[in-house]
Parts: structure tokens; C-alpha cells; sequence
């Protein structure tokens, strides 16, 4: 997996599956919420995201109060993200 941050902008290229992966979104997310509450995430290709993850960016927009919105390439990463009722949640958006 690798991240790219871009101003607001994370850009995440590869299988979201391990700790070690949401340990490296968390730290460039974290970078970014300093200075922004708007957080764009966009996924290139990962097919599923793991619970901590998942659960990260519950926290940030329900306790920090940071607008994310995801831009998900991948229709089964955006069917898991609907069947969990989260689609809304994290304006997720076909890209």
C-alpha cells in the first residue's frame, strides 16, 4: 500500500488489509486534520478496508468533527461501504 498526500487530498494505492496499513493512514490523516477539516480520500484499487480503519474515520467525523468524503474506484469497496450504511457517512462518491 502506499499514500500521497496532496493538501487536503489522500490518495491511497493498494489493498487496505493490514495494522500496519490503517498505522500509515492514521499518521497521514492526522498530518492533515491539522490544518483541515475537510479531508478528501480517495482509494485507487483496494477491494475492502479494514474494521480500524473504518472505525478511525467514524471518530473523526463524529467526535473531531472533520468533514471526510471518499472517492472509491473499486464497486466492491463501495458495496461493502453501502451494506454497512456508511456510504452517506463517508460521502462516498464512484471515482
Amino acid at each position: 500500500m502506499e499514500i500521497s498526500v496532496l493538501s487536503n487530498v489522500v490518495t491511497i494505492k493498494g489493498n487496505i488489509k493490514t495494522v500496519g496499513d490503517y498505522q500509515e493512514i492514521k499518521k497521514a490523516v492526522d498530518a492533515v486534520v491539522i490544518n483541515n477539516k475537510n479531508v478528501v480520500i480517495k482509494i485507487l484499487d483496494s477491494i475492502s478496508m479494514t474494521s480500524s480503519v473504518i472505525g478511525y474515520f467514524n471518530k473523526l467525523i463524529l467526535k473531531d468533527g472533520i468533514a471526510i468524503s471518499m472517492v472509491v474506484a473499486d464497486k466492491q469497496l463501495i458495496e461493502l461501504l453501502d451494506d454497512l450504511n456508511l456510504t452517506k457517512m463517508f460521502q462516498v462518491k464512484k471515482g
